[in-house]
């Protein structure tokens, strides 16, 4: 602990600046400083939070309104902060799937509302989402020392000084679409990841206070437009749809001096299938962030092949667990150019192997960099199990915002992404059929109007009768 301490002081700096470079972004990227997330906060049992003014209805807290919000808390609260930051939250998230008329059963945050029910608490419905980016270097700044990003397993391992000031980090993911889960099932995961961390620090007796909030909304109005946006060594083409993008660069493997893999993605979820239900971790706080410096041990690189391997410890119990991405860049004479495919993802874990087929769907131009925007070995799949009797059977795999380049890197930048999305999209379809059956019914009528014959033969009152022969 106090030598991680250090190495995080020697970065203080750095962090206090976060919060400059976080407005900065917000005005590189016009539109996205009205986006609003909610904040909760509350203290341990025993330890209430100073009385404060909630802000008018509709009214935005600013940067500098929420720093004087966590000044005002810290005075009486613990300096023990437990920040839970998700990935994208809204208030229409606690309408939606919170327990309400007494239907507690149905709830996704039975945990958090305990936690709110027995202690002192803070509601800022509308918070900017700038100002929640820069939410772990105010607390660095008020607290006077450096973040810890941890999760539940690491967190048991540690033991506290209740005398001495606390930055734990703990990012939550929230996906839903492509994923294996709804999104109540992704925010209920969240809630109990938020139990297993409260019940270890009541297990300590270390007084705390916690913060719950996101770095976007979750839900936005406005259309989403399209800017190419540069942060740090990261370019890449997105979508803004939540708020600046995060500010941490992309996983860098270097051979000889020069970069030759990059790697990027807003979430790094693996799932094993345990005691009858998916037990699920999130690399990406072990993997990105500021001050988080992955272990590469394994990875190499040449002119055909790549592979990238990360190293972690204690990912669902296990001491040693890998993550290795393996590509190949060959020539295609049918399309007379070099392509690279990713062959395999496999997982590494107390000796043992999950190996994932990714050839068939993840693949693009040798100079290009792969994008996807959801990459799964279960819905949509593009990753599947090498055999029906791989290990890779009992994991799922789910990279969010996922990009990868292994060969022709020129700089720290990705190349022009080729992205998964395909030409014609299910929306495209359901067009062109529609039109199409349209057409033949339309072809049918006026076929049929065609066939239509006027009489050749008219009855005159004054005349004689017309007769027409049985025989004609």
């Amino acid at each position: 602990m106090l030598k991680m301490a250090k190495m995080a002081v020697m970065r203080m700096s750095v962090g206090r600046l976060a919060a400059t470079v976080a407005l900065l972004l917000c005005v590189l990227a016009s539109g996205t400083c009205n986006e609003q997330v909610p904040l909760l906060m509350w203290a341990s049992n025993g330890y209430p939070l100073a009385s404060q003014n909630a802000p008018a209805s509709g009214h935005i807290v600013s940067s500098n309104q929420l720093q004087s919000y966590l000044s005002a808390a810290l005075r009486s609260a613990p300096h023990n902060v437990l920040l839970f930051l998700q990935d994208k939250l809204s208030v229409d998230d606690f309408t939606m799937y919170a327990g309400v008329f007494g239907n507690k059963q149905d709830s996704a945050f039975p945990n958090l509302e305990a936690a709110l029910q027995s202690s002192s608490s803070l509601l800022l419905p509308s918070v900017s989402s700038s100002a929640s980016a820069a939410l772990p270097a105010l607390l660095q700044e008020q607290l006077d020392t450096a973040p810890l990003y941890m999760d539940p397993d690491t967190l048991a391992q540690l033991r506290l000084n209740a005398s001495l000031p606390a930055l734990l980090i703990f990012r939550l993911p929230y996906s839903s679409g492509a994923d294996m889960m709804s999104a109540k099932e992704v925010l209920s995961g969240n809630d109990e990841v938020i139990g297993q961390v409260l019940n270890i620090m009541k297990g300590q007796s270390v007084p705390y206070m916690a913060v719950y909030t996101a770095l976007r909304p979750s839900r936005v109005i406005e259309e989403p437009s399209l800017a190419v946006l540069s942060v740090g060594t990261r370019s890449l083409l997105q979508s803004q749809r939540g708020g600046p993008p995060p500010p941490y660069a992309p996983v860098e493997f270097k051979e000889r001096g020069s970069t030759c893999i990059l790697m990027w993605a807003e979430n790094l979820t693996v799932s094993q299938f345990r005691s009858g239900k998916w037990e699920r971790h999130d690399l990406a706080p072990k993997t990105f962030g500021e001050g988080v410096s992955p272990r590469l041990e394994g990875s190499s690189c040449n002119e055909t092949h790549s592979r990238l391997v990360l190293n972690y410890e204690n990912v669902l119990s296990y001491r040693s667990f890998k993550l290795i991405f393996i590509m190949r860049q060959r020539h295609y004479k049918v399309s007379a150019r070099r392509w690279f495919t990713m062959d395999t993802v496999q997982l590494e874990y107390d000796g043992k192997k999950a190996s994932f087929n990714g050839s068939r769907s993840i693949y693009a131009p040798a100079e290009y960099s792969y994008r996807c925007d959801s990459v799964t070995s279960f819905r949509y799949a593009q990753l599947t199990p090498r055999s029906a009797k791989d290990n890779a059977n009992d994991w799922r795999i789910s990279f969010d915002d996922f990009q990868i380049q292994g060969f022709n890197v020129s700089g720290k930048d990705f190349s022009y992404a080729s992205d998964c999305a395909g030409f014609f999209t299910p929306g495209i379809w359901m067009g062109l059929l529609t039109s199409l059956l349209m057409v033949l019914v339309l072809t049918y009528g006026l076929h049929m109007i065609m066939q239509l014959h006027t009489m050749d033969r008219f009855d005159d009152p004054k005349g004689p009768a017309i007769s027409v022969p049985q025989t004609e």
